[in-house]
């Protein structure tokens, strides 16, 4: 672990609240990972592990900057895993369950999660919870996001990361086929992109993303522990990750085999890292690689029995001439008849 640095008079106590912005990141989920915080223009922090998952270095790092930092502190994270459970209060419930999430399973991850909500209940008043889009240019989230990089690339590499993100670095990886989402889980399926204006943004998809968005807060509202479901394919569901994270909603990666991005363009790939990166949780349901296409369509279609099996609802982005698309609604429809939603383009 790499200990707190920078003046020590940069520690919250003055007459306005101490920003710190947090990060955590993770090499293989689990996997080497690490954790880094940061006070303009003050202190910073940053520290690791060997074997981690990412929401777990996303917790060390606002865990440490708390018991760093006292008096009045804004966090500002681009974790919906940790801004929504204070913004919305996830933790109410779990301490009045005992410590189980709303489908009566034990919380994940409590070990760090009680020891942060505990320091939270003793100083509600004077902490703030704040979320930020990632990569998205913010000076001190980037530099944030640097720090846990470099605390996790200073761990032994771990060799079992199963999906692939930009460069060949393997992305987070926590789950399997016995997995199942948190809270009120929404699964987002939809067309591929030449129906939405192409691969590179264009006014079709960036409506596309809107809409999604729209249906994603609506739905927030009515259900504080909502997550996304999506598969991260080209198309509507990298554009339903994005929404998620534009709506503030946590989204999970479903994948269907390992490294899904082989063939495609270098930003698609580098995007579909970063989701990955940004995603509550990854689910790989298949570890052998399709050698051929129709074995690639055929898992396809169990991952998406997958998602139907275990989502409470479904929006699909679709059009009137993908009968791919028309048979996934049919199929969805007998699953869950009340609960698909359409957005048509």
């Amino acid at each position: 672990m790499t200990g707190a640095t920078g003046p020590p008079g940069d520690s919250g106590e003055g007459s306005g609240p101490t920003i710190v912005y947090t990060d955590g990141a993770c090499k293989g989920n689990p996997g080497p990972g690490g954790w880094g915080w940061v006070v303009p223009g003050g202190r910073r922090a940053s520290g690791g592990e060997p074997r981690t998952t990412n929401q777990r270095m996303e917790l060390s790092a606002v865990l440490d900057a708390l018991r760093e930092l006292h008096g009045r502190v804004v966090v500002i994270s681009d974790s919906t895993y940790v801004v929504n459970c204070f913004r919305d209060g996830w933790w109410k419930g779990w301490v009045e369950r005992g410590w189980r999430n709303s489908k009566k399973e034990p919380v994940a991850n409590r070990d760090l999660w009680e020891p942060l909500v505990e320091l939270y209940r003793s100083r509600a008043d004077e902490i703030e919870f704040r979320w930020v889009k990632g990569h998205a240019g913010n000076e001190w989230n980037d530099i944030a996001d640097r720090l846990a990089v470099e605390a996790a690339e200073a761990q032994p590499r771990d060799p079992a990361g199963a999906c692939s993100g930009n460069d060949g670095e393997p992305a987070s990886l926590m789950a399997g086929p016995s997995w199942m989402p948190p809270g009120r889980s929404l699964a987002a399926f939809g067309v591929q992109p030449r129906a939405l204006g192409g691969f590179d943004d264009n006014p079709v998809g960036d409506d596309v993303r809107r809409r999604l968005a729209e249906v994603f807060v609506a739905k927030h509202e009515m259900h504080p522990d909502l997550v996304i479901l999506t598969g991260l394919r080209l198309g509507a569901e990298t554009l339903a990750a994005l929404a998620a994270i534009d709506a503030g909603v946590p989204h999970v990666v479903v994948l269907p085999f390992p490294e899904p991005d082989t063939k495609w363009p270098a930003p698609s790939r580098r995007r579909f890292a970063d989701l990955c990166r940004m995603a509550l949780a990854l689910v790989l349901l298949e570890t052998v690689l399709p050698s051929t296409p129709q074995q690639a369509g055929q898992a396809l279609s169990r991952r998406n029995a997958w998602m139907a099996r275990v989502a409470d609802e479904a929006v699909v982005v679709r059009n009137s001439s993908d009968p791919w698309v028309a048979k996934l609604v049919a199929d969805l429809e007998r699953e869950m008849p009340d609960d698909v939603w359409h957005i048509d383009i």
